[in-house]
């Protein structure tokens, strides 16, 4: 076990360095400038296309494209990984949280745009995200299968352990529930949504998504509320930590920056091509309806769901902060593993109950995180068999990728929290070194998408994607969406084009 942790600590390092940290951080500078901040600018469109659009035959709605993006964002990383993010880098992450999150908004509108402009219709649903618009806009099919590859042994072997493991330490901590029964009874239910397919997915996303958020927001209200007196010492702490103004935190200082973009990266996935995979299933009429959508789910994920745990645990004081020189920094709870520091601080408020409480409010996110894995690991064999998607070696592969999914889901659940934690972020830092690369060498059809968007909405028209227009090609199946789906938008289209209020060509 000490030589698989080893292992694991060093893969997590590798992934994770100082450049890929810097990569985050100036991509989501770069798309930013060059859109001209579309998270500030655009707000009012990213709540309109989230509840705007219906789903189809062959695509899912708008919101269940969000519900899925958000159900794989919202998990145990704004929970324990937050925790973690304090316990490694002080209060300070905080902050470089919250700036990731905003910086990566325009990196997951990037990715998710161009998710929908290169998506396929595969066994009568739609399917997009990286492999696909590595394949039709880098012009490598090798490349693609290699991101989709990636995506099925992160997804389908590497993260689920992640979140079925922190629901099982906080159900046995909470409820005395034996880890070994909370991960059969977890595996039982996994393998009931997830052998449905993508559709009973979404519908599941769909529902749990808006409940285990708001209650959870709720939660973190009160507990603000009771504690009044302290919001400005907590904001105080954080903003002073993250800039090295504080005399405490200043040996943690680097640790701040690298976990909290670490962490804000695993939680909200911006980048990560994950959430472009669900943007791609929806059905929309124009890439960048969507591209806002999951740009707005960034900031649910992170300036609503990991605010609410951070400002929790630092206002009742239930965290510690390791020196990576070795002891503590700071230790308000001797003796309490990171992982329990939202338990705990909850405790403050109900004891006794609290903790029960985020037990279960873990149940809802890492549930919901592993029907968004188990939807991501099917879109990528999708596409490695888009080809013959009616033969043996697709449906055996589909077959066989969702029972491994559900044997990882019981072995995450009885292991060791280090290992399952080293070895998914490790998985995460894979993706996001690809796909960050991929979508940086197609900056130019992404801020298309946005452009056209635009021009449309000034010329008083509901946007539709004319791929011709923006000079993309390979969307083939966007002549029938709009044909089919958009007739009245389409004609719509043409007739403002006639009229002068738009040019046929961008």
């Amino acid at each position: 076990m000490e030589s698989l942790l080893n292992l694991s600590t060093t893969l997590d390092g590798f992934f994770w360095g100082q450049i890929m940290i810097f990569l985050c951080l100036a991509a989501g500078v770069y798309f930013s400038i060059l859109m001209r901040f579309p998270q500030l600018r655009l707000i009012k469109d990213m709540v309109k296309q989230l509840i705007g659009g219906k789903a189809s035959a062959s695509g899912v709605s708008s919101f269940q494209g969000f519900a899925m993006a958000l159900g794989g964002r919202v998990g145990t990383g704004n929970i324990t990984g937050v925790a973690s993010a304090i316990f490694f880098g002080g209060p300070g992450a905080v902050f470089w949280m919250w700036l990731i999150a905003f910086l990566g908004a325009g990196s997951a509108y990037i990715e998710s745009a161009l998710a929908q402009v290169w998506k396929e219709e595969i066994h009568g649903e739609y399917r997009g995200g990286p492999a696909y618009y590595i394949e039709k806009g880098l012009k490598s099919r090798g490349l693609g299968i290699a991101f989709a590859v990636l995506t099925i042994i992160s997804c389908g072997i590497m993260l689920p352990g992640i979140q079925t493991n922190a629901f099982a330490q906080a159900g046995n901590l909470s409820f005395g529930i034996p880890t070994w029964v909370i991960g059969l009874i977890y595996t039982a239910i996994t393998a009931f949504v997830i052998f449905g397919g993508g559709k009973r997915i979404a519908r599941a996303a769909e529902t749990i998504v808006p409940f285990m958020a708001i209650a959870y927001i709720i939660l973190a209200l009160v507990i603000l509320a009771v504690n009044f007196n302290k919001i400005g010492e907590v904001f105080t702490l954080i903003f002073s930590s993250a800039f090295n103004m504080n005399a405490v935190y200043g040996a943690v200082f680097g640790q701040a920056v690298a976990w909290g973009v670490k962490r804000g990266i695993f939680s909200n996935e911006a980048g990560q091509g994950t959430g472009a995979q669900a943007a791609g299933a929806a059905e929309v009429s124009h890439p960048a309806k969507q591209g806002l959508v999951q740009a707005f789910s960034v900031y649910v994920d992170t300036l609503f769901v990991c605010t609410a745990t951070a400002v929790m645990i630092l206002a009742t004081g239930a965290y510690n902060v390791v020196n990576e020189d070795g002891g503590f920094i700071t230790q308000l709870m001797p003796g309490v593993e990171k992982s329990n520091f939202t338990q705990e601080a909850v405790n403050t408020l109900i004891p006794g109950i609290g903790g029960g409480f985020v037990a279960i409010a873990l149940f809802f996110f890492t549930l919901t995180t592993v029907f968004a894995y188990a939807f991501y690991t099917d879109s990528s064999i999708g596409y490695i068999f888009k080809k013959n998607f009616n033969g043996n070696g697709y449906k055996y592969t589909i077959l066989g990728s969702r029972l491994l999914l559900t044997v990882m889901v019981f072995i995450g659940a009885v292991s060791s929290v280090d290992v399952v934690w080293n070895l998914g972020s490790a998985a995460v830092g894979a993706m996001a070194w690809f796909n960050v690369i991929v979508i940086l060498l197609l900056t130019k059809p992404g801020l298309a998408t946005l452009k056209d968007y635009e021009q449309q909405k000034k010329a008083g028209l509901d946007p539709i994607f004319i791929p011709e227009r923006i000079g993309i090609t390979g969307a083939d199946l966007w002549t029938k969406i709009t044909k089919t789906n958009y007739s009245d938008q389409l004609n719509a289209y043409h007739k403002a084009i006639k009229e002068g209020l738009l040019s046929k060509r961008m």
